[in-house]
């Protein structure tokens, strides 16, 4: 394996991370970014509210798209898998 396949299969790694990751942080940081603000105009300030929402939105949307980002990282597995192949010989 040379170095370009090297990085190659490193930024593959790195865009995989992204991909499957990306969604649920999103989707985390807009529940917070939106309980905060209904806890400021209510003047709540529970953390565990926070916390509750977070989980079911984050769960919510891992059911949704969970077997589309699963499908994400096994290709991405399945191509580092083959990959060793270059690398051993």
């Amino acid at each position: 394996m040379n170095p370009d396949e090297a990085v190659a299969l490193v930024a593959g790694l790195l865009r995989t991370t992204l991909f499957v990751t990306g969604p649920l942080l999103a989707v985390a940081v807009m529940a917070g970014v939106i309980v905060g603000i209904v806890q400021t105009a209510t003047q709540v300030n529970e953390a565990s509210i926070s916390f509750v929402v977070k989980v079911v939105a984050v769960v919510t949307v891992a059911a949704a798209i969970g077997s589309q980002l699963a499908t994400y990282v096994l290709d991405y597995t399945r191509a580092s898998l083959d990959a060793i192949g270059n690398v051993v010989h």
